[in-house]
């Protein structure tokens, strides 16, 4: 790595953590000087509560199941946005119907056909998968497609010439260029997926036995414990920071970086 990325690394986690410092430090006091704690509760209290819920094991099970409803549908959602983005590059008649489709359904809100995937799967796990995949399906097809279009013909053609199969081609030329417009719309999934699932679970209720992060803060606000309601927010930034800093950035550094490409 050079001094340069190594310096600019440090220059922006410095920045973040004086960043949330700064964040951390207001919120502590300013509800205090307002007088406004009782519905803005300081940082100390929000931090007590999550560490009482987590001790007790209740948010615990609400992450692990919003995890596994999460991971289910972006799974899912990736190897059918796989399947659709292959036969648009197959086929110019198919690639035009999912033009038409993806203008019709990705401005649509998951959070609207959940009425209507209640009535054909009932209100459960499946329920939330269904809108999930909704929710992260198109932009992961329209950045693909973005992607693969944005190719160059003559590095296809050169490749060709140079006698690959189509397989090679597709491995080392195709996917390759693509990737950074692909990343992109996993980062998108990725959040979107997240919203999906807490406005589903808040509208709705829970999705199951135990119900996710949605229906803990869902929950937490009717019985009026503000100090949960923050704490289970904490828990949704914490998991996508995680998600982002050390699954994600670490595919961008070993993937897009290394290749010399942007996202």
């Amino acid at each position: 790595m050079l001094k340069s990325e190594i310096r600019e690394r440090r220059v922006t986690v410095i920045t973040k953590v004086l960043f949330i410092l700064i964040l951390f430090f207001l919120w502590e006091y300013i509800p205090v000087w307002t007088g406004r704690d009782k519905l803005f509760p300081p940082f100390s209290r929000v931090l007590e509560s999550l560490w009482q819920n987590l001790t007790t094991g209740e948010l615990l099970q609400h992450i692990k199941f919003s995890l596994y409803l999460i991971f289910s549908g972006i799974g899912l959602g990736i190897v059918l946005a796989f399947f659709l983005t292959a036969f648009c590059m197959i086929s110019k008649t198919f690639a035009r119907v999912m033009d038409v489709i993806v203008s019709i359904m990705h401005p649509l809100p998951g959070i609207a056909l959940l009425p209507v995937v209640m009535l054909l799967v009932g209100l459960g796990a499946k329920a939330i998968i269904i809108i999930i995949i909704h929710s992260i399906l198109w932009p992961l097809i329209v950045n693909s497609l973005a992607g693969f279009r944005s190719i160059p013909k003559i590095q296809l053609e050169l490749g060709r010439n140079i006698g690959m199969s189509e397989f090679h081609l597709i491995w080392a030329v195709m996917i390759p260029n693509a990737f950074p417009y692909i990343l992109s719309g996993l980062k998108i999934a990725w959040a979107r997926s997240w919203r999906a699932l807490v406005s589903a679970e808040m509208v709705f209720g829970a999705s199951g036995v135990v119900g996710g992060l949605g229906w803990f803060i869902y929950k937490t606000r009717y019985f009026m414990d503000i100090e949960s309601v923050f704490a289970g927010l904490i828990s949704v930034i914490i998991i996508g920071m995680l998600v982002d800093e050390f699954l994600l950035k670490t595919l961008e550094n070993k993937t897009v970086k290394k290749w010399g490409m942007s996202v």
